[in-house]
Protein backbone atom coordinates (compact mmCIF):
# COMPACT_ATOMS: atom_id res chain seq x y z
CA UNK A 1 0.00 0.00 0.00
CA UNK A 2 1.09 3.48 -0.65
CA UNK A 3 1.98 5.69 2.50
CA UNK A 4 2.66 8.70 3.68
CA UNK A 5 5.69 8.59 6.08
CA UNK A 6 5.72 11.60 8.74
CA UNK A 7 8.48 12.79 9.63
CA UNK A 8 9.83 15.98 11.48
CA UNK A 9 12.42 18.64 9.70
CA UNK A 10 14.92 20.70 12.01
CA UNK A 11 16.21 23.43 10.78
CA UNK A 12 20.23 24.62 11.98
CA UNK A 13 19.77 28.09 10.49
CA UNK A 14 18.97 30.44 13.16
CA UNK A 15 19.48 34.28 11.08
CA UNK A 16 20.54 35.24 7.77
CA UNK A 17 17.28 34.04 6.23
CA UNK A 18 14.02 35.02 5.83
CA UNK A 19 11.88 33.04 8.30
CA UNK A 20 9.99 30.34 6.05
CA UNK A 21 13.67 28.84 5.07
CA UNK A 22 14.92 28.73 8.76
CA UNK A 23 11.17 26.92 9.54
CA UNK A 24 10.97 23.46 11.75
CA UNK A 25 8.10 21.56 10.72
CA UNK A 26 6.54 17.99 10.21
CA UNK A 27 6.15 16.53 6.75
CA UNK A 28 5.38 14.15 5.17
CA UNK A 29 7.40 11.62 2.82
CA UNK A 30 5.40 9.75 0.05
CA UNK A 31 6.18 6.12 -0.68
CA UNK A 32 4.72 4.37 -3.98
CA UNK A 33 3.57 0.78 -3.84
CA UNK A 34 5.93 -1.51 -5.72
CA UNK A 35 5.18 -2.23 -9.65
CA UNK A 36 6.69 -5.60 -9.90
CA UNK A 37 3.73 -8.24 -9.43
CA UNK A 38 0.84 -5.57 -9.63
CA UNK A 39 -1.89 -5.81 -11.49
CA UNK A 40 -2.98 -2.74 -13.82
CA UNK A 41 -5.80 -2.96 -16.09
CA UNK A 42 -6.73 -0.27 -18.62
CA UNK A 43 -9.59 1.33 -19.72
CA UNK A 44 -10.90 0.12 -23.14
CA UNK A 45 -10.52 4.29 -24.12
CA UNK A 46 -7.33 4.54 -22.66
CA UNK A 47 -6.14 1.03 -24.29
CA UNK A 48 -7.26 2.71 -27.54
CA UNK A 49 -5.26 5.64 -26.66
CA UNK A 50 -2.12 3.62 -25.87
CA UNK A 51 -2.26 1.32 -29.41
CA UNK A 52 -2.74 5.07 -31.34
CA UNK A 53 0.70 5.60 -30.00
CA UNK A 54 2.40 2.71 -30.40
CA UNK A 55 1.30 2.77 -34.29
CA UNK A 56 2.33 5.93 -34.28
CA UNK A 57 5.54 5.44 -33.04
CA UNK A 58 6.44 2.41 -34.99
CA UNK A 59 5.66 3.98 -37.91
CA UNK A 60 8.08 6.68 -37.57
CA UNK A 61 10.47 3.94 -36.34
CA UNK A 62 10.09 1.78 -39.97
CA UNK A 63 9.20 5.07 -42.29
CA UNK A 64 11.85 6.86 -40.95
CA UNK A 65 14.28 6.50 -43.95
CA UNK A 66 12.06 7.03 -46.44
CA UNK A 67 12.28 10.70 -46.63
CA UNK A 68 15.78 11.47 -45.33
CA UNK A 69 18.65 9.56 -43.87
CA UNK A 70 18.22 7.53 -40.63
CA UNK A 71 20.67 8.93 -38.62
CA UNK A 72 20.32 12.64 -39.66
CA UNK A 73 17.26 12.29 -38.17
CA UNK A 74 18.24 10.26 -35.39
CA UNK A 75 20.58 12.86 -34.52
CA UNK A 76 18.08 15.91 -34.82
CA UNK A 77 15.16 13.66 -32.56
CA UNK A 78 17.97 13.23 -30.26
CA UNK A 79 18.82 16.98 -29.87
CA UNK A 80 15.14 17.75 -30.02
CA UNK A 81 14.40 15.74 -27.12
CA UNK A 82 17.54 16.97 -24.89
CA UNK A 83 16.92 20.45 -25.52
CA UNK A 84 13.39 19.99 -24.28
CA UNK A 85 13.83 17.39 -21.38
CA UNK A 86 16.52 19.99 -20.04
CA UNK A 87 13.79 23.16 -20.71
CA UNK A 88 11.14 21.61 -18.42
CA UNK A 89 14.46 21.52 -15.90
CA UNK A 90 14.63 25.41 -16.50
CA UNK A 91 17.71 24.81 -18.77
CA UNK A 92 16.76 27.53 -21.81
CA UNK A 93 18.86 27.56 -24.94
CA UNK A 94 18.25 27.75 -29.19
CA UNK A 95 18.89 25.86 -31.87
CA UNK A 96 22.11 27.89 -32.87
CA UNK A 97 23.71 28.69 -29.57
CA UNK A 98 23.34 25.43 -28.95
CA UNK A 99 24.36 23.79 -32.33
CA UNK A 100 27.62 26.37 -31.97
CA UNK A 101 28.39 24.83 -29.03
CA UNK A 102 28.31 21.31 -30.09
CA UNK A 103 30.31 22.26 -32.78
CA UNK A 104 33.33 24.43 -30.60
CA UNK A 105 33.49 20.89 -28.72
CA UNK A 106 33.58 18.59 -31.31
CA UNK A 107 36.61 20.86 -33.00
CA UNK A 108 38.26 20.52 -29.28
CA UNK A 109 37.42 24.02 -28.26
CA UNK A 110 36.50 25.11 -24.67
CA UNK A 111 32.76 25.75 -24.63
CA UNK A 112 32.33 28.81 -22.06
CA UNK A 113 28.72 28.82 -22.45
CA UNK A 114 27.57 26.50 -19.28
CA UNK A 115 23.55 26.38 -20.18
CA UNK A 116 24.68 24.90 -23.25
CA UNK A 117 27.23 22.84 -22.03
CA UNK A 118 24.73 21.16 -19.59
CA UNK A 119 21.99 20.72 -22.83
CA UNK A 120 24.87 18.75 -24.63
CA UNK A 121 25.53 16.54 -21.37
CA UNK A 122 21.94 15.72 -21.42
CA UNK A 123 22.33 14.79 -25.32
CA UNK A 124 25.42 12.73 -24.73
CA UNK A 125 23.77 10.69 -21.48
CA UNK A 126 20.61 10.40 -23.63
CA UNK A 127 22.81 8.50 -26.25
CA UNK A 128 24.73 7.01 -24.35
CA UNK A 129 21.60 5.58 -22.45
CA UNK A 130 20.58 3.92 -25.78
CA UNK A 131 23.61 3.11 -27.33
CA UNK A 132 23.86 -0.82 -27.50
CA UNK A 133 20.62 -1.26 -25.94
CA UNK A 134 18.69 -3.77 -28.30
CA UNK A 135 14.99 -4.54 -27.92
CA UNK A 136 15.17 -7.47 -25.10
CA UNK A 137 17.94 -6.35 -23.32
CA UNK A 138 17.44 -5.89 -19.62
CA UNK A 139 17.71 -2.34 -18.14
CA UNK A 140 19.97 -2.07 -14.99
CA UNK A 141 20.29 0.27 -12.48
CA UNK A 142 24.09 0.63 -13.24
CA UNK A 143 22.79 1.99 -16.72
CA UNK A 144 20.60 4.70 -15.20
CA UNK A 145 23.17 5.74 -12.72
CA UNK A 146 25.59 5.91 -15.72
CA UNK A 147 22.86 8.23 -17.79
CA UNK A 148 23.20 10.75 -14.48
CA UNK A 149 26.83 10.31 -14.03
CA UNK A 150 27.28 11.76 -17.46
CA UNK A 151 24.31 14.42 -17.01
CA UNK A 152 26.15 15.76 -14.10
CA UNK A 153 29.54 15.04 -14.64
CA UNK A 154 32.07 18.66 -14.47
CA UNK A 155 28.92 20.90 -13.06
CA UNK A 156 29.10 22.15 -9.70
CA UNK A 157 26.95 19.18 -8.67
CA UNK A 158 30.07 16.79 -9.76
CA UNK A 159 30.09 14.89 -6.28
CA UNK A 160 26.38 13.68 -6.64
CA UNK A 161 26.30 12.67 -10.14
CA UNK A 162 25.66 8.91 -10.53
CA UNK A 163 25.06 8.61 -6.57
CA UNK A 164 21.63 7.43 -4.96
CA UNK A 165 20.53 10.45 -2.46
CA UNK A 166 21.39 9.46 1.44
CA UNK A 167 19.01 12.99 2.67
CA UNK A 168 15.38 13.64 1.88
CA UNK A 169 14.95 15.46 -0.53
CA UNK A 170 11.78 17.49 -2.28
CA UNK A 171 10.20 19.66 -4.89
CA UNK A 172 8.83 23.34 -4.44
CA UNK A 173 9.08 25.31 -1.55
CA UNK A 174 11.57 26.45 0.16
CA UNK A 175 15.18 25.32 -0.57
CA UNK A 176 15.99 25.17 3.01
CA UNK A 177 13.18 22.74 4.01
CA UNK A 178 10.21 20.84 2.89
CA UNK A 179 8.01 22.58 4.91
CA UNK A 180 6.03 24.15 2.29
CA UNK A 181 6.88 21.54 -0.17
CA UNK A 182 4.72 20.15 -3.36
CA UNK A 183 6.07 17.06 -3.09
CA UNK A 184 8.06 15.45 -0.85
CA UNK A 185 9.55 11.91 -2.32
CA UNK A 186 10.94 8.70 -0.54
CA UNK A 187 12.96 8.81 2.46
CA UNK A 188 16.47 7.77 1.74
CA UNK A 189 16.52 4.10 2.93
CA UNK A 190 13.32 3.17 1.11
CA UNK A 191 14.87 4.51 -2.55
CA UNK A 192 17.28 1.96 -3.24
CA UNK A 193 15.16 -1.05 -3.01
CA UNK A 194 12.06 1.06 -4.92
CA UNK A 195 14.93 1.92 -7.98
CA UNK A 196 15.66 -2.11 -8.16
CA UNK A 197 12.02 -2.81 -8.65
CA UNK A 198 11.51 -0.22 -10.64
CA UNK A 199 14.19 -1.67 -13.22
CA UNK A 200 12.49 -5.18 -12.30
CA UNK A 201 9.34 -3.69 -14.09
CA UNK A 202 11.04 -2.16 -16.88
CA UNK A 203 12.24 -5.47 -18.08
CA UNK A 204 8.94 -6.81 -18.09
CA UNK A 205 6.13 -7.46 -20.60
CA UNK A 206 3.15 -7.76 -19.23
CA UNK A 207 1.78 -4.46 -20.52
CA UNK A 208 2.19 -2.18 -23.72
CA UNK A 209 5.06 -0.62 -24.27
CA UNK A 210 3.66 3.15 -24.15
CA UNK A 211 2.10 2.03 -20.94
CA UNK A 212 5.13 0.75 -19.53
CA UNK A 213 7.45 3.54 -20.42
CA UNK A 214 4.11 6.24 -19.11
CA UNK A 215 4.30 4.13 -15.80
CA UNK A 216 8.44 3.87 -15.80
CA UNK A 217 8.86 7.74 -15.85
CA UNK A 218 6.44 8.47 -13.32
CA UNK A 219 7.82 5.68 -10.70
CA UNK A 220 11.00 7.22 -11.55
CA UNK A 221 10.06 10.75 -10.71
CA UNK A 222 8.13 9.86 -7.69
CA UNK A 223 10.95 8.19 -5.95
CA UNK A 224 13.53 11.07 -7.34
CA UNK A 225 16.24 9.21 -6.73
CA UNK A 226 19.09 12.08 -7.42
CA UNK A 227 20.36 15.30 -5.23
CA UNK A 228 19.34 16.89 -9.00
CA UNK A 229 18.92 15.68 -12.56
CA UNK A 230 16.02 13.62 -12.01
CA UNK A 231 13.54 14.67 -14.59
CA UNK A 232 16.04 14.15 -17.35
CA UNK A 233 17.28 10.99 -16.18
CA UNK A 234 13.48 9.81 -15.70
CA UNK A 235 12.88 11.15 -19.76
CA UNK A 236 15.62 9.47 -20.68
CA UNK A 237 14.09 6.12 -18.84
CA UNK A 238 11.09 6.08 -21.17
CA UNK A 239 13.01 6.15 -24.31
CA UNK A 240 15.13 2.97 -22.82
CA UNK A 241 11.31 1.48 -22.24
CA UNK A 242 10.57 2.30 -25.71
CA UNK A 243 14.25 1.23 -27.26
CA UNK A 244 13.86 -2.42 -25.07
CA UNK A 245 10.74 -3.56 -26.05
CA UNK A 246 11.40 -2.69 -30.03
CA UNK A 247 9.34 -0.40 -30.77
CA UNK A 248 11.63 2.51 -31.41
CA UNK A 249 14.64 0.52 -32.33
CA UNK A 250 16.12 3.50 -35.07
CA UNK A 251 14.22 7.06 -33.82
CA UNK A 252 13.99 8.67 -30.56
CA UNK A 253 10.70 10.33 -30.40
CA UNK A 254 10.53 14.33 -28.75
CA UNK A 255 8.11 13.42 -26.34
CA UNK A 256 9.73 15.82 -23.97
CA UNK A 257 8.67 18.58 -26.27
CA UNK A 258 5.18 18.34 -26.18
CA UNK A 259 5.39 17.63 -22.27
CA UNK A 260 7.06 20.66 -21.64
CA UNK A 261 3.94 22.42 -23.64
CA UNK A 262 1.65 21.09 -21.94
CA UNK A 263 3.32 21.42 -18.24
CA UNK A 264 0.26 21.66 -16.24
CA UNK A 265 -1.04 18.80 -17.35
CA UNK A 266 1.95 16.86 -17.03
CA UNK A 267 2.58 17.92 -13.55
CA UNK A 268 -1.20 17.24 -13.04
CA UNK A 269 -0.70 13.92 -14.60
CA UNK A 270 2.47 12.94 -12.21
CA UNK A 271 0.43 13.79 -9.32
CA UNK A 272 -2.96 11.88 -10.31
CA UNK A 273 -0.30 9.08 -10.10
CA UNK A 274 0.80 9.30 -6.57
CA UNK A 275 -2.46 8.10 -5.28
CA UNK A 276 -2.78 7.26 -1.59
CA UNK A 277 -4.11 4.14 0.34
CA UNK A 278 -4.01 0.04 -1.64
CA UNK A 279 -3.69 -0.25 -5.33
CA UNK A 280 -6.31 -1.86 -6.05
CA UNK A 281 -8.37 1.32 -4.77
CA UNK A 282 -10.55 3.25 -7.47
CA UNK A 283 -8.29 5.92 -6.80
CA UNK A 284 -5.24 4.21 -8.17
CA UNK A 285 -7.06 3.10 -10.84
CA UNK A 286 -8.35 6.21 -12.27
CA UNK A 287 -5.25 7.86 -11.68
CA UNK A 288 -2.95 5.66 -13.19
CA UNK A 289 -5.45 5.74 -16.18
CA UNK A 290 -5.11 9.38 -16.53
CA UNK A 291 -1.82 9.43 -16.89
CA UNK A 292 -1.16 6.68 -19.06
CA UNK A 293 -3.78 8.41 -21.22
CA UNK A 294 -1.62 11.81 -21.65
CA UNK A 295 1.40 9.87 -21.58
CA UNK A 296 0.03 8.44 -24.53
CA UNK A 297 -1.75 11.51 -26.25
CA UNK A 298 1.55 13.64 -26.02
CA UNK A 299 3.92 10.65 -27.64
CA UNK A 300 1.21 10.63 -30.75
CA UNK A 301 0.90 14.23 -31.12
CA UNK A 302 5.36 14.42 -31.01
CA UNK A 303 5.43 11.44 -34.01
CA UNK A 304 2.58 13.76 -36.02
CA UNK A 305 4.85 16.70 -35.77
CA UNK A 306 7.99 14.61 -35.98
CA UNK A 307 6.99 13.20 -39.56
CA UNK A 308 5.58 16.69 -40.72
CA UNK A 309 9.40 17.82 -40.06
CA UNK A 310 10.94 14.88 -41.77
CA UNK A 311 8.52 16.00 -44.67
CA UNK A 312 10.03 19.33 -44.80
CA UNK A 313 13.34 18.17 -44.16
CA UNK A 314 12.92 16.39 -47.57
CA UNK A 315 12.14 18.84 -49.18
CA UNK A 316 14.70 21.49 -48.22
CA UNK A 317 17.26 18.80 -49.20
CA UNK A 318 15.45 18.19 -52.84
CA UNK A 319 15.56 22.08 -53.03
CA UNK A 320 19.21 21.83 -52.23
CA UNK A 321 19.76 19.29 -54.90
CA UNK A 322 18.55 21.31 -57.47
CA UNK A 323 20.40 24.12 -56.85
CA UNK A 324 23.35 21.74 -57.28
CA UNK A 325 22.71 20.46 -59.76
CA UNK A 326 24.25 17.57 -60.94
CA UNK A 327 25.57 14.95 -57.87
CA UNK A 328 26.81 12.03 -58.39
CA UNK A 329 25.72 9.82 -56.11
CA UNK A 330 28.26 8.38 -53.20
CA UNK A 331 30.26 11.42 -53.96
CA UNK A 332 31.76 13.77 -51.28
CA UNK A 333 28.88 16.12 -51.85
CA UNK A 334 26.09 13.53 -51.80
CA UNK A 335 27.48 12.35 -48.34
CA UNK A 336 27.96 15.88 -47.16
CA UNK A 337 24.00 16.68 -48.04
CA UNK A 338 22.69 13.89 -46.91
CA UNK A 339 24.50 14.64 -43.40
CA UNK A 340 23.84 18.15 -43.23
CA UNK A 341 20.14 17.94 -41.53
CA UNK A 342 22.09 16.06 -38.78
CA UNK A 343 25.00 18.34 -38.64
CA UNK A 344 24.05 21.69 -39.74
CA UNK A 345 26.52 23.61 -38.02
CA UNK A 346 30.40 22.23 -38.89
CA UNK A 347 34.27 23.03 -39.76
CA UNK A 348 35.89 21.45 -42.76
CA UNK A 349 37.51 18.85 -40.48
CA UNK A 350 34.37 17.77 -38.76
CA UNK A 351 32.96 17.40 -42.42
CA UNK A 352 35.38 15.25 -43.34
CA UNK A 353 35.02 12.79 -40.51
CA UNK A 354 31.01 13.05 -40.58
CA UNK A 355 31.43 11.85 -44.39
CA UNK A 356 34.37 9.37 -43.64
CA UNK A 357 36.46 10.95 -46.56
CA UNK A 358 39.58 12.71 -47.26
CA UNK A 359 39.83 16.53 -45.54
CA UNK A 360 40.73 17.25 -49.56
CA UNK A 361 37.28 15.92 -50.97
CA UNK A 362 35.12 17.36 -47.68
CA UNK A 363 36.40 21.19 -49.09
CA UNK A 364 35.42 21.23 -52.82
CA UNK A 365 32.29 19.58 -51.82
CA UNK A 366 31.82 22.68 -48.84
CA UNK A 367 33.19 25.04 -52.09
CA UNK A 368 30.17 23.33 -54.09
CA UNK A 369 27.70 24.29 -51.32
CA UNK A 370 28.90 27.23 -50.45
CA UNK A 371 28.20 28.52 -54.57
CA UNK A 372 24.81 27.09 -54.15
CA UNK A 373 23.69 29.05 -51.68
CA UNK A 374 22.92 25.92 -49.54
CA UNK A 375 25.84 26.63 -46.39
CA UNK A 376 27.12 30.07 -45.61
CA UNK A 377 30.71 30.69 -43.58
CA UNK A 378 29.94 31.59 -40.36
CA UNK A 379 32.66 32.70 -37.32
CA UNK A 380 32.88 30.32 -34.98
CA UNK A 381 35.52 31.56 -32.03
CA UNK A 382 39.13 33.40 -33.48
CA UNK A 383 40.38 30.38 -35.18
CA UNK A 384 37.89 28.18 -36.78
CA UNK A 385 35.90 28.67 -39.96
CA UNK A 386 32.72 27.19 -39.76
CA UNK A 387 29.53 26.89 -41.98
CA UNK A 388 26.28 26.94 -41.55
CA UNK A 389 23.17 25.28 -43.30
CA UNK A 390 20.49 27.96 -42.33
CA UNK A 391 17.64 26.10 -43.40
CA UNK A 392 18.16 23.39 -41.52
CA UNK A 393 18.58 25.43 -38.31
CA UNK A 394 15.26 27.56 -39.00
CA UNK A 395 13.51 24.18 -39.62
CA UNK A 396 14.33 23.19 -36.43
CA UNK A 397 13.48 26.36 -34.65
CA UNK A 398 9.98 25.86 -36.07
CA UNK A 399 9.92 22.32 -35.21
CA UNK A 400 10.75 23.29 -31.67
CA UNK A 401 8.05 26.52 -31.93
CA UNK A 402 5.26 23.90 -33.59
CA UNK A 403 5.45 21.52 -30.68
CA UNK A 404 5.72 24.81 -28.45
CA UNK A 405 2.15 25.59 -29.94
CA UNK A 406 -1.18 23.60 -27.74
CA UNK A 407 -2.78 23.53 -31.55
CA UNK A 408 0.46 22.35 -33.37
CA UNK A 409 0.41 25.57 -35.26
CA UNK A 410 2.05 28.99 -34.35
CA UNK A 411 -0.80 31.06 -36.81
CA UNK A 412 -3.00 29.34 -34.53
CA UNK A 413 -2.10 29.15 -31.27
CA UNK A 414 1.23 30.93 -30.03
CA UNK A 415 3.75 28.59 -27.58
CA UNK A 416 2.45 28.05 -24.80
CA UNK A 417 5.82 28.02 -23.18
CA UNK A 418 9.23 29.92 -23.83
CA UNK A 419 10.62 29.11 -27.01
CA UNK A 420 13.10 30.47 -29.44
CA UNK A 421 12.05 33.31 -32.02
CA UNK A 422 10.51 32.58 -35.01
CA UNK A 423 13.68 32.97 -37.98
CA UNK A 424 13.08 35.08 -40.60
CA UNK A 425 15.09 32.48 -43.70
CA UNK A 426 13.43 30.55 -46.42
CA UNK A 427 10.59 28.28 -45.43
CA UNK A 428 9.35 24.91 -46.86
CA UNK A 429 6.08 24.29 -45.30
Amino acid sequence: MSKVIKRHWTSNIVSGMPRRDRLSCDYGAYVPDALVGRGIALDGDVAADVVDAEVAIARLDVEASALIETEALARILLRAEAVASSRIEGLEVGASRLLRAEATRESGGHVSDVTASEVLANIDAMRFALDGLHPGDEIVLERLLEVHRRLLRGTWLDEHAGVVRTEQNWIGGSSYNPCSAAFVPPPPEHVLGLLQDLCAFCNGDSLPAVAQAAIAHAQFETIHPFVDGNGRTGRALIHLVLRRRGLATRVLVPVSLVLATWARDYIDGLTSYRYRGPASARAAHEGINLWIARFAAACTRAVEDSIAFEARIARIEEDWRERLGSVREGSALDLLVRALPGAPLFTATSAAELIERSFIAANEAIARLLDAGVIRQVSMGRRNRAFEARDIVTAFTDFERRLASPAGDTNLAPPARRAARAPGARTYA
